[in-house]
């Protein structure tokens, strides 16, 4: 999915696409190629797994991990929620049922919610500030190459050692960047009282292309996209278990 999103996010920054970069879009992509159908069954299974991966981890705690802290099987338990909704998406995708809304018209769909109650506007603020925390901590962490310590490097040597360091330093800081950029924008929409400027995925990734950097930023986090998507399979190989 971070590879799909991420060559969206290139074409657009070269003016060649209207898709929506998220998951919505991603989906419209894959079930547009000759073997969508099997394609997307395939995300179904993956999407099941990693939400089972996750109920796994809350109920025994992180793989390679001594200690089994509350924190992490509280954060596990909230990862799983996640991708059994996200599962729940593309499985009515598969099936033709509908696919899920895009990510900025669930943004201010959920902002507009919340906003209605006493103390919405403070809710989604807090919100945004842990966005923005959260995409601060992933990109330090993935700047300091934490990551390491989770995977089997060992049976790794020389340039393919290197290349999923580099694969899952710059991946993580693009990552970063879009929980950084979403997280503002959400700021932005409860300080204003403005439901609307509350963006997705998408609009968060579009807005870069804003910058005075122009759509070259756009581009740099689209490639670094690409690179997370990669070094997440890297994980799938090389993770300690």
């Amino acid at each position: 999915m971070y590879v799909v999103i991420g060559w969206i996010a290139v074409q657009i920054a070269f003016g060649h696409s209207s898709q929506q970069a998220d998951r919505t879009g991603a989906l419209h992509a894959i079930g547009t190629t000759p073997v969508g159908s099997v394609l997307l069954w395939l995300l179904v299974i993956g999407f099941i797994g990693m939400t089972l991966w996750r109920l796994c981890e809350a109920a025994y705690g992180s793989p390679g991990s001594s200690t089994r802290k509350t924190s992490q099987r509280v954060a596990a338990a909230g990862k799983a929620v996640v991708y059994a909704v996200i599962s729940y998406g593309v499985l009515k995708y598969a099936i033709g049922a509908g696919g899920p809304q895009s990510s900025d018209k669930q943004s201010v769909d959920l902002t507009a919610t919340v906003m209605k109650y006493p103390g919405g506007r403070i809710g989604i603020i807090v919100i945004g500030l842990a966005l923005i925390g959260g995409g601060v901590y992933l990109a330090y962490q993935a700047w300091k190459k934490q990551f390491r310590s989770d995977l089997r490097l060992g049976e790794l040597h020389g340039r393919g050692r290197h290349v999923v360091e580099w694969l899952g330093e710059f991946g993580g800081i693009a990552r970063g960047a879009v929980f950084v950029t979403t997280g503002i924008f959400l700021v932005v929409a409860a300080v204003q009282a403005k439901p609307g400027q509350a963006k997705g995925v998408d609009s968060a990734l579009r807005a870069l292309a804003a910058t005075p950097l122009g759509p070259w930023l756009l581009l740099l986090v689209a490639i670094g996209l690409i690179m997370f998507g990669v070094f997440s399979w890297c994980e799938a190989k090389w993770l300690k278990l």
